[in-house]
């Protein structure tokens, strides 16, 4: 995160403080994380009750930015090997306790965490280190502290940040971008961009090889092509037939269609057919019913143009016909 970024998270922890129960005094007191919770802009260092939990206890918070269905041991390798080589988890997730008969945490930032902490994946270890301060936040809160988190990560899509950004639009500021892009402390023209990409017709996400490979940018491209009717339509039916033949590449039959051809099948499809060029010349025939010329004038000079192909006969008529109209006529 930037340092703009660690300020705003530090600002939502602060908010969340509460004088901890026994069981969180019993648990292990560590030094705020480093990069994103340790160090505050003015230097001071500032400690975090965190605890130790079982993975499996955990479930993801239905409005985690992260679709965690999409984790997989080699998006999260840097994590699973971290964990082997230092026999513990570096830097704790923030959850919130649930009222839950199999689950004691909800996880609101620390899915990939949660993952390479999970089963068999860790090996020597599988806790999961638990930022315990965060207990009684709000969804709202938790949402805005995911987001910090995770807003200059690559390994979450710019898609899943616009869904979740739809989401959350409508479900804690009544639908107000303004009211968001303040609490986000993000401009509403860079918020707009994403809430655009999350209106993408679901033809057009599902022509994608992946939802990770749809950019804020392909929204941008296509915004003028979706517009207008028939190149709207064009491009529609062209994502249906690139989305098949993605289904079929996902079944074992035939490759998938990567994202730069993906948006230049859409581009092309959506241009209107370039005009045929208007005819330069005179064209000059035997009969109606045989090939002939076009002669052209290009300045003081006369240009001639016929098929290769054409015969003696129709070559000579057209000549005679050319001839005639320029002397005779």
């Amino acid at each position: 995160m930037t340092r703009k970024h660690d300020a705003i998270f530090d600002d939502v922890l602060s908010d969340l403080d509460a004088a901890p129960d026994a069981s969180d005094r019993a648990g292990a007191r560590f030094l705020k994380r480093t990069t994103a919770i340790s160090d505050r802009l003015a230097g001071e260092v500032e400690e975090k009750t965190l605890r130790w939990v079982d993975p499996a206890r955990c479930r993801m918070w239905d409005r985690h930015n992260r679709d965690y269905a999409l984790l997989t041991e080699d998006n999260c390798r840097d994590l699973i090997d971290g964990i082997r080589s230092q026999g513990q988890q570096e830097f704790p997730a923030i959850v919130r306790p649930v009222d839950d008969a199999e689950y004691d945490f909800e996880v609101s930032c620390g899915a990939r965490r949660h993952f390479a902490a999970s089963g068999r994946r860790a090996i020597k270890n599988t806790q999961f280190k638990y930022l315990g301060s965060a207990r009684d936040m709000s969804d709202e809160e938790a949402f805005r502290l995911a987001d910090i988190e995770n807003r200059d990560r690559e390994d979450i899509s710019d898609y899943e940040r616009a869904l979740d950004y739809a989401d959350a639009v409508a479900r804690y500021y009544g639908g107000k971008q303004k009211a968001m892009a303040e609490r986000l402390e993000v401009s509403q023209p860079w918020l707009s961009r994403y809430l655009q990409l999350a209106k993408l017709p679901q033809v057009i996400v599902e022509a994608f090889p992946n939802i990770r490979e749809i950019r804020e940018r392909n929204a941008r491209e296509l915004k003028p092509l979706l517009s207008a009717p028939d190149s709207a339509r064009a491009v529609l039916d062209e994502a249906a037939a690139i989305g098949r033949a993605q289904a079929q590449a996902r079944n074992g039959r035939g490759s998938n269609v990567d994202e730069a051809t993906v948006m230049r099948r859409f581009i092309r499809a959506g241009r209107p057919p370039a005009p045929k060029p208007e005819p330069t010349g005179k064209t000059y025939r035997r009969s109606v019913h045989d090939r002939g010329i076009e002669i052209s004038r290009r300045g003081r000079k006369i240009h001639v143009e016929f098929d290769a192909d054409i015969s003696r006969a129709q070559l000579e008529g057209a000549f005679s016909a050319y001839l005639k109209a320029e002397f005779d006529g």
